[in-house]
């Protein structure tokens, strides 16, 4: 043992005590605004199917498309692997997950479409249609055959169309509580929101309902759709999408971003309007920051090119959808939409390969920040949070199993979680 230091301080404790008094509210704000991410589980896609094509059957059917279309023009894991170009050690790993997901659990989440994939209808035609899906989908979850995630997109609240959203969303809202009461699974989709104001009406709506029905109060969120250049701009210079977090007053779960309305909005040449496109990159960008720590999720959006025709065609298609996925999981959005069965088998793909490839690497750091061992990379608080987000995705999707994970880091799924839901001063002990 050294010598013993002399410990001395200089200022009373009622200076202390002033400081953290004055930073009161800002601690309270920082709570407030900045609660960080909810630890749920986040769907790695949003399947639109519009609401007069939407069956008892669709999620079934989704999926054996989507084994068919593998059937025929990839049979097996090595021709798989070859058209997206998968190493051989992931090539029979990633095939034989995509399949399992395909068979067990085809969609993630789906949106029954009352918008721009429903279009304008007679009244009377969206009652019945709205009322079907509130129906379908309450006899889903009862039955066991859901999607995880699964709810509407209504129309927006711009004045042509806003009664008829509101009446389509009441009529399905009021569907399910008449059937039983609103699933957990229940998510709801705003489009084209250009106003923060636009939001909180939307959250006003919700309350009314909210309070007719005897609900929790904040029992409904729902998600943004990002597809107007006045939602990532506002005519001061500002971003809106910040503010519309707020406007929802909590309510908000997602930003979803819009690839073809916001292009076209930006006079992107049809040719061109791609989510890999610098103007896709830049409000997807401004989202992602904007949604930082509010625990609200950012979603990429999709491509229109369908993977459909003859062998060659369908593997440029599987090739495109595959790179797009890979690199907005590259980019930290881990969702994205699917526009077709035929995209699920390269959805699947790109996602197992994203967290297989880097599994055991993150699991070592992961158990070597756990255990406080030594290692080539200094990780902290932060970094541990990342890596632990990271297998937990990896559980959730189907690409990884809990007991390679506990055996690589000696953690249960509740000590994953544990790190990747830190308490706020657990990120800054560094002082960084």
């Amino acid at each position: 043992m050294g010598q013993q230091e002399n410990v001395a301080t200089s200022l009373a404790g009622a200076v202390s005590e002033e400081i953290s008094a004055s930073l009161a509210p800002v601690d309270a704000e920082l709570e407030r605004r900045y609660p960080g991410d909810p630890g749920s589980r986040q769907p790695v896609h949003t399947v639109y199917v519009p609401g007069d094509a939407f069956a008892a059957d669709t999620i079934r059917t989704w999926g054996d498309r989507a084994l068919a279309a593998l059937d025929e023009h990839a049979p097996d894991a090595a021709a798989f692997a070859a058209v997206l170009g998968l190493s051989d050690e992931l090539a029979e790993p990633v095939h034989s997950r995509v399949r399992a997901k395909l068979e067990r659990e085809p969609i993630e989440d789906l949106r029954v479409d009352f918008e721009d994939g429903y279009g304008p209808r007679p009244d009377a035609e969206e009652d019945e249609a709205a009322a079907r899906a509130a129906r379908l989908i309450a006899e889903a979850y009862r039955d066991g055959t859901a999607a995880p995630y699964m709810g509407i997109r209504m129309k927006c609240m711009e004045a042509a169309v806003r009664d008829r959203g509101i009446r389509t969303l009441d009529v399905f809202l009021t569907g399910l509580i008449d059937a039983g009461g609103l699933p957990d699974g229940l998510v709801l989709t705003l489009p084209k929101v250009t106003y923060a104001e636009q939001v909180t009406a939307f959250a006003r709506l919700l309350e009314a309902f909210e309070k007719v029905h005897g609900l929790e109060p904040g029992r409904l969120g729902f998600e943004i759709q990002i597809e107007t250049s006045q939602s990532i701009l506002a005519t001061d210079g500002t971003a809106t999408v910040a503010r519309m977090i707020q406007a929802a007053e909590g309510r908000a779960t997602g930003l979803h971003y819009g690839t073809f309305d916001y292009s076209a909005c930006l006079g992107v040449s049809a040719a061109y309007q791609a989510s890999d496109h610098p103007a896709a990159d830049h409000a997807k960008a401004v989202m992602q920051v904007a949604a930082a720590g509010t625990g609200v999720r950012v979603s990429d959006g999709s491509t229109n090119v369908l993977p459909v025709g003859p062998t060659a065609k369908v593997h440029d298609a599987w090739r495109l959808h595959h790179g797009l996925t890979r690199r907005a999981l590259a980019r930290a959005y881990y969702q994205g939409w699917d526009m077709h069965p035929g995209h699920l088998p390269t959805r699947y793909a790109a996602v197992f390969a994203f967290y297989r490839e880097g599994f055991e690497q993150a699991a070592a750091r992961l158990a070597r920040y756990a255990n406080r061992t030594g290692g080539d990379v200094m990780d902290e608080p932060a970094t541990a949070k990342a890596l632990s987000g990271y297998l937990l995705r990896g559980l959730d999707c189907g690409a990884l199993d809990i007991a390679e994970v506990a055996r690589l880091t000696g953690l249960t799924r509740t000590d994953l979680e544990s790190y990747a839901a830190p308490r706020r001063g657990d990120l800054t002990v560094s002082g960084k």
